[in-house]
C-alpha cells in the first residue's frame, strides 16, 4: 500500500463503516447504561489520556451534546489538586495507577453517575485502576478500546487486567494494532484511526441516549452551540440544574 491522503482516506472509510455499522447490541447496551442514569438526574464521568482525552472531550461539554457530562483529565491534579503543573512533565504519569485514586478523589462524583473510560490499548496504570475504582464503587463503566491492539500487549497494571475486562459493556473502536493504518516501508506506520472512530462512536451513543430520554417523555438537557443566537443563554439554564456536578474547563 503506498502511503498519501487519499490511502488514509481509503482506510478510515472502511474502519468507519465497520465500527459504524457493527456492534449494535453493545451500543445498544451502552445507551441504555447512559440513559438511565441521565433519567435518574447522575451525570456522565468522562476519562481517557493521552489522545483517547479526545474522546471525553466529544462526550462532555460539546455542542450537540449531554449537559450532564464531566471530563476528567490528568491535569485535574494540577486544576484542582493543588499540585505544580511539573506533576504533568514525567511522560509515564498515565502509567502510574496510584493517579487513578487523586483523580477520583478531585471529581464532582456521585453514586448515580456512569463512566464512559477511553484507551486505545486499555493497558496503563491509570486508565486501569480507574476502571477498577469504578466498578469498585457501584458505578457502571462503558469501555472504549481497540480489540486488536489490546489484545496483543500485556497489562502494565499490577493486577495483569485490561480495561476491556473489566467494564460492563466494551466497543471497539476498530483501530489496528499501533493505532497508525498506514505501514511504511522502513518499519512503522502513519496515519492514526481510534481518534476519528471513538468520536464516531461517542456520537452514536449519545444520539442513541437522546432517543431513549425522548422516548420516556424526558426533554434532552442537550447542549446548543454557544456561537448561535441563545445558545449560551440555553446552555447557562440547563448547566444550572447540574452546579457543582459538572465543570466545564479547557
Amino acid at each position: 500500500m503506498s502511503v498519501t491522503s487519499d490511502d488514509y482516506l481509503t482506510v478510515v472509510r472502511r474502519a468507519v463503516d465497520r465500527v459504524g455499522s457493527g456492534q449494535d447490541e453493545q451500543k445498544q447496551q451502552a445507551a441504555d447504561l447512559l440513559a438511565e442514569a441521565v433519567a435518574n438526574g447522575g451525570v456522565i464521568q468522562a476519562f481517557g489520556c493521552g489522545h483517547s482525552e479526545a474522546l471525553a472531550m466529544e462526550i462532555a461539554g460539546r455542542a450537540g451534546g449531554l449537559v450532564p457530562t464531566n471530563r476528567i483529565a490528568l491535569r485535574d491534579i494540577v486544576l484542582y489538586g493543588g499540585e505544580p503543573l511539573e506533576a504533568l512533565a514525567d511522560p509515564a504519569v498515565e502509567r502510574s495507577p496510584d493517579i487513578a485514586h487523586r483523580l477520583y478523589e478531585l471529581a464532582p462524583i456521585k453514586p448515580d453517575d456512569v463512566f464512559v473510560i477511553a484507551s486505545n490499548s486499555g493497558i496503563n496504570g491509570a486508565v486501569v485502576e480507574m476502571a477498577l475504582l469504578v466498578k469498585e464503587r457501584g458505578h457502571k463503566l462503558v469501555a472504549i478500546t481497540s480489540a486488536e491492539h489490546s489484545a496483543g500487549v500485556t497489562s502494565r497494571h499490577p493486577s495483569g487486567r485490561k480495561l476491556g475486562e473489566i467494564a460492563d459493556v466494551v466497543l471497539d473502536n476498530g483501530a489496528p494494532y499501533g493505532d497508525a493504518a498506514l505501514p511504511l516501508p522502513g518499519g512503522g506506520a502513519v496515519g492514526a484511526v481510534s481518534s476519528i472512530t471513538a468520536a464516531l462512536l461517542a456520537q452514536q451513543i449519545v444520539t442513541e441516549v437522546v432517543a431513549r430520554l425522548l422516548a420516556a417523555g424526558i426533554t434532552p438537557p442537550v447542549y446548543l452551540s454557544d456561537n448561535v443566537p441563545g445558545g449560551k443563554e440555553h446552555n447557562a439554564e440547563i448547566e444550572a440544574r447540574y452546579a457543582g456536578r459538572i465543570r466545564r474547563t479547557a
